[in-house]
């Protein structure tokens, strides 16, 4: 049961962070959207803040991991196309009020844990990115340019899109990204 509620504020933080940002992101709010008992707080987040926002990147972080590791094994196309279509989602599901919770805590944090928590999150993300790039065709050099153009060109989307509320910005940039690795990959 305790794991459960642990895991619940965490779920909840990152859903906060995604939201509102990390300033906009407090254990009271955490306690509020998740139901969790006051006392819980401090008993599965003895560091306070820091760890609970630090927890929820990470889970943020595997979450989108997990997501293209269902994805191994096909064409960069469609690598490409499936990791815009989980921020367009984002976006969508969210009616433009969420987008990264891990740019969220990279643009707010000051250098040190959380900073270097999101930057191994986002290494992860480009990391795996390029590995399934390169698995669906493009060559390591191309693979290892290209994830970190997707990433960045698509959270800068999500950002352009929450802020004129339109899939215009997003929809502008993945059309890019799409007809780029298609060239890329010889089609």
């Amino acid at each position: 049961m305790a794991s459960r509620a642990r895991s619940t504020m965490i779920e909840g933080a990152a859903l906060l962070l995604a939201k509102h940002g990390l300033q906009g992101t407090s254990f009271s709010e955490v306690l509020e959207l998740t139901g969790a008992p006051r006392g819980s707080v401090y008993h599965h987040f003895p560091g306070g803040k820091d760890q609970l926002v630090g927890e929820a990147i990470e889970f943020t972080g595997a979450n989108v991991n997990d997501a293209l590791q269902q994805r191994a094994g096909e064409s960069a196309e469609t690598i490409t196309a499936y990791f815009l279509d989980l921020w367009r989602s984002v976006l969508t599901r969210s009616e433009f009020s969420a987008g990264c919770a891990v740019l969220a805590v990279t643009v707010a944090s000051e250098p040190g844990d959380l900073a270097d928590r999101a930057a191994g999150v986002f290494r992860r993300w480009r990391t795996r990115l390029a590995e399934l790039l390169e698995q669906g065709g493009l060559d390591t050099t191309t693979a290892a340019r290209f994830s970190a153009l997707l990433i960045a060109s698509s959270e800068g989307a999500v950002v352009l899109s929450r802020a004129e509320r339109s899939l215009e910005p997003f929809d502008l940039v993945a059309d890019q990204l799409r007809d780029q690795v298609r060239l890329l990959a010889g089609g």
